[in-house]
């Protein structure tokens, strides 16, 4: 026990000593800010970078093509009896709209998902608007506008405090991150492990280390001690995130005080703040301790079951280029479980989800999916107890392949070696 402390010590230290862990440590939550910000920003740039679009509009029945109103992305010319006019897109409104609601886009490209969907919806309402009136019904498109409702649904948690409004759309957001975070520190982690016991077996350090310790002892030491650099790293970020959300609960009520005393105009400019608010109130909804407890009970067993995998694995060849067969299957089983997690997320108590949660190799991803919708005792209980029975079965098999892999050289290890070397 006193080397295997020795041994988790000397690779807590060594990564938690080193400048890129403080780096690395500091800079993952901006970088997942960044990457969450990207694409709305890239988006906005190629709304407003672009180059307005010239199209023609033929209308045969002269009613419809003064509804096509031009904007930022799009200029509509309405053109009468002139077909042949230069135009890079033309819109053309047949006579028998009315009956077949066909509208024709030419272009010599492919036209654009957004300019079709503005065309549909436009001329959709222009049309259905337009048949009401000739119904000769007095005041109808009055009375259907009128009855025309736009449900909002509350979600509503019952508890023992009583109701309380919950966010469907907050717990899909939080059981993505949280899964998308253990399918991505798990492999990096594991990945980690593999190239340690690499570049170890590369050098020749291990044929002395092991001369004072025992292989399994060297395996276990490595996967507890980067394990622990894992969970500093995960506490350092909940303590980030809690002095974020303290800062933004604050901005939102100084925000509010404002809002109180302002004037109509100013008020008009707190509609942003209020929005922000809404969704922090959504967020707040979410009872995260268990959540918390849960997710990291979920990433030690998913880290101890895919490390000890990688380390077993790495033993078994001479250079990384050479890990790629070993390592490919276990890749794809966690690209598995992501995309199971993802296509649960609109249903996060069917049976797919339920059997990915249960079985060990996809549950510490799938699961973070359903946690924070809320998941039966037993399931959970069941699920926990089969991953980390399972995570010590493959530490007790990838110790059998480590104990033979580190000192095999030379001749290339397949699947049957390993076989053999369990046996």
């Amino acid at each position: 026990m006193n080397k295997l402390r020795l041994i988790i010590a000397r690779e807590y230290m060594s990564l938690v000593g080193s400048k890129s862990f403080i780096i690395m440590t500091l800079l993952i939550p901006f970088l997942f800010i960044i990457i969450a910000a990207v694409p709305v920003g890239m988006a906005w740039l190629n709304d407003k970078g672009s180059d307005v679009q010239q199209i023609a509009v033929i209308d045969e029945t002269d009613h419809y093509a003064a509804a096509l109103h031009s904007d930022d992305m799009y200029n509509f010319v309405i053109i009468k009896g002139d077909t042949t006019a230069a135009y890079p897109i033309k819109v053309v409104i047949p006579r028998d709209v009315d009956s077949t609601g066909v509208v024709n886009i030419y272009s010599e490209g492919t036209i654009t998902p957004a300019l079709v969907s503005l065309i549909r919806n436009t001329l959709s309402d222009t049309i259905q608007n337009a048949h009401l009136a000739n119904m000769g019904i007095p005041n109808l498109q009055q009375m259907v506008e009128k009855a025309q409702v736009n449900i909002d649904v509350r979600s509503i948690k019952l508890s023992e405090s009583g109701e309380q409004e919950s966010s469907t759309d907050a717990a899909m957001g939080l059981g993505f991150i949280l899964s998308f975070i253990t399918y991505m520190f798990v492999l990096m982690y594991g990945a980690m492990i593999m190239n340690s016991v690499i570049e170890e077996k590369t050098n020749r350090i291990v044929e002395v280390v092991v001369s004072s310790c025992r292989p399994f002892q060297l395996m276990l030491g490595k996967i507890i001690g980067v394990g622990l650099v894992g969970l500093t790293q995960m506490a350092i970020w909940i303590v980030l995130l809690g002095i974020i959300g303290t800062v933004a609960g604050s901005m939102l009520g100084l925000g509010n005080m404002a809002a109180a005393g302002a004037t109509t105009e100013a008020m008009a400019a707190t509609q942003d703040m209020g929005f922000m608010e809404s969704i922090m109130k959504q967020v707040l909804t979410i009872n995260y301790v268990p959540i918390i407890i849960n997710f990291v009970l979920y990433f030690i067993g998913g880290y101890l079951l895919y490390s000890a995998l990688f380390a077993g694995l790495g033993s078994a060849v001479d250079q990384a280029s050479d890990a790629s067969q070993f390592t490919t299957p276990v890749i794809l089983i966690m690209l598995i479980a992501f995309y199971a997690g993802i296509a649960c997320a609109e249903n996060p108590t069917g049976p797919i989800a339920v059997w990915c949660s249960i079985i060990p190799f996809t549950s510490p991803v799938v699961m973070m999916v359903r946690l924070p919708f809320g998941v039966p005792t037993w399931q959970l209980a069941l699920s926990i107890f089969l991953l980390f029975a399972t995570a010590l079965a493959i530490i007790w098999l990838a110790g059998r392949i480590y104990r033979r892999g580190i000192l095999h050289y030379g001749q290339k290890a397949s699947f049957g070696t390993l076989l053999k070397w369990i046996k």
